[in-house]
C-alpha cells in the first residue's frame, strides 16, 4: 500500500501565496508522475499540475505563470508553489501519484486533500 500525506493548505488573501507539499511512503519501487488536482464546490476534480520523474511539467491554463510544481525524488515529495492566488483558486487540493510498487505493479494513489481558501 502507498500513502500520500499532504500539508500546507490554509486561508490566504487574494494575491498571496501558499506552498503545498505531499510525501509518498509505503510499497514503492519507483514513482512515475506526481501532481496536484483540485475540486471546488459543485465542480468536477480538475488537473492543476503534474511533473514526471525527469522533471517535465504540465500545467492547467488557469494556473500557468502563477503556480510551480517541483519534486524531490529522493524524499519522494512533490510541492506546489502557488503565487498570485485568486478567489477562484479556492478548492480542495489533492496530491496524486502514479506508483510502481515492488511487485512491479503500477497504480494511482490520492492524498486525503487539503483545503485552500482564498479570500477577497
Amino acid at each position: 500500500q502507498v500513502r500520500l500525506v499532504e500539508s500546507g493548505g490554509g486561508l490566504v488573501q487574494a494575491g498571496g501565496s501558499l506552498r503545498l507539499s505531499c510525501t509518498a511512503s509505503g510499497n514503492i519501487f519507483i514513482i512515475g508522475v506526481m501532481g496536484w488536482y483540485r475540486q471546488a464546490p459543485e465542480k468536477k476534480r480538475e488537473l492543476v499540475a503534474t511533473i514526471t520523474h525527469t522533471g517535465r511539467t504540465n500545467y492547467a491554463d488557469s494556473v500557468k505563470g502563477r503556480f510551480t510544481v517541483s519534486r524531490d525524488n529522493v524524499k519522494r515529495t512533490v510541492h506546489l508553489q502557488m503565487n498570485s492566488l485568486k478567489v477562484e483558486d479556492t478548492a480542495v487540493f489533492y496530491c496524486w501519484s502514479n506508483v510502481i510498487n515492488r511487485d512491479f505493479r503500477a497504480s494511482d494513489y490520492w492524498g486525503q486533500g487539503t483545503q485552500v481558501t482564498v479570500s477577497s
